[in-house]
């Protein structure tokens, strides 16, 4: 799993299209849907914070790829968010196709970490667990007289 792969979700580069930061006489021009996105975009950063924070501390690939799902489902909200209101808020095109084009990788993100990928070591066995060779051999059996196989003619898997 590559774990240099940053989180491209940025609310800041949205925020000045919805008047989130602008002066009032903008704010006032908007409608009230547009303040929806504070608390769609603050969901998503914490969503993001918190992945970053797992890939950190190298958690087991299972969370890393839940904090994932949950947070590429946050993404799609605010994605949507953006494409819904686009002409209500004044979302600029270029905005909404980087944000689509930030939340195509990480969807591939999530599905290279919720990829099974790995092999799974075998379960032990009983011959593992007693520890017993997997094939008899001469260099594993008694021989001269008291050997397992012991023939006539000797033990048949020292020849």
């Amino acid at each position: 799993m590559k774990r240099g792969f940053a989180i491209a979700f940025h609310p800041a580069a949205v925020a000045f299209a919805l008047c989130l930061g602008a002066g009032t006489a903008l704010a006032q021009q908007m409608p009230a849907q547009c303040g929806q996105f504070g608390t769609l975009s603050q969901e998503t950063q914490k969503r993001a914070d918190a992945v970053s924070a797992a890939m950190k501390a190298k958690i087991d690939r299972k969370q890393i790829c839940t904090l994932m799902t949950n947070f590429v489902t946050a993404e799609a909200a605010v994605i949507k968010f953006l494409q819904d209101n686009k002409t209500w808020c004044g979302v600029p095109d270029q905005v909404v196709a980087s944000s689509t084009a930030n939340h195509e990788k990480s969807l591939k993100f999530r599905t290279q970490v919720c990829a099974d990928d790995e092999p799974h070591p075998k379960a032990p066995s009983l011959s593992d667990a007693i520890k017993t060779p997997d094939v008899d051999s001469s260099a594993n059996t008694k021989t001269g007289g008291y050997g397992t196989f012991n023939s006539l003619t000797g033990n048949p898997l020292g020849k």
